[in-house]
């Protein structure tokens, strides 16, 4: 666990976060069929729809981006989670369910009695799937234009 961990709203701007989503990216073509990638850009994460977060680690005098996450409105009480990634060198550090914890406040904020998402069923998606079920998220039906397949599920939990 990382005992100083700051998480703020992103503007998407700085070279750090946009590396970081371009590792995600790329990581979810390598590991999904390209039908199966619903990972966002950093130019769609900007719209008004999403809000953006970035984390931040300091240890000792450095300051290293640590993750990632957003959340999209689907509507007046359900929001989505997107773009959650922990950085490599913190993966397993407590990043992932740091930043969950700021999304959910976030969806609490905003009104919404439900949160869903979508991941892959495949092993790489294992510890994504292990964070959400430790934290509430339960396997449902596909919801938006999602569609439930060998790999591809989505989760949702209420609030």
């Amino acid at each position: 666990m990382i005992a100083d961990l700051r998480i703020v709203p992103d503007d998407l701007t700085g070279p750090e976060i946009l590396a970081l989503l371009q590792l995600h990216l790329d990581d979810m073509h390598q590991w999904s069929p390209p039908q199966s990638v619903h990972a966002m850009p950093a130019e769609r994460l900007r719209q008004p729809d999403l809000a953006f977060f970035s984390a931040w680690a300091r240890e000792g005098e450095r300051e290293t981006l640590a993750g990632c996450g957003a959340i999209k409105h689907l509507g007046e009480e359900h929001g989505e989670l997107k773009s959650m990634r922990a950085a490599p060198e913190y993966r397993g550090r407590g990043v992932g369910k740091a930043i969950l914890d700021r999304l959910l406040a976030e969806a609490r904020a905003r009104g919404y009695t439900r949160v869903s998402l979508e991941t892959g069923r495949p092993a790489p998606f294992h510890p994504a799937q292990a964070l959400y079920r430790a934290n509430g998220f339960v396997e449902c039906a596909p919801f938006g234009d999602y569609v439930s397949d060998d790999f591809s599920m989505c989760m949702t939990r209420e609030l």
